[in-house]
């Protein structure tokens, strides 16, 4: 590939951005965010599904389909056998993917239990 300006910018930002998150406590703070975030969506798709009440068949289907699509990602060995610490942004997504689907899981049991009572 040429060595553009653009190029050199997105490499540079990639940089940038990799040397920041290998700071532990920012590492900590996104993946905490990442997991606040999927327990806030989680309680809007219950509130907003439960209010229509006319698809939820077709949201919890689709809910199942992508916890297991990132849980299947999540956990294969092909990323986790990795030895390569400079590249701290494509696991640090997938664990903030992951803490995403949690936060959606949690909520969504927190939901079911407050119905259920």
């Amino acid at each position: 590939m040429q060595r553009t300006r653009l190029s050199t910018l997105l490499d540079t930002t990639a940089t940038r951005f990799n040397r920041w998150l290998f700071n532990p406590w920012r590492r900590l703070s996104v993946l905490l965010i990442s997991l606040l975030g999927g327990n806030f969506f989680g309680v809007a798709i219950a509130s907003i599904s439960g209010q229509a009440a006319e698809q939820d068949v077709l949201i919890s289907a689709i809910l199942v389909v992508l916890a297991e699509t990132i849980s299947r990602i999540f956990y294969s060995r092909r990323w986790r056998n990795r030895r390569d610490d400079t590249d701290v942004a494509a696991p640090l997504l997938l664990e903030a993917l992951n803490g995403f689907k949690i936060g959606v899981m949690y909520a969504l049991s927190v939901e079911a239990f407050k119905l259920g009572s």
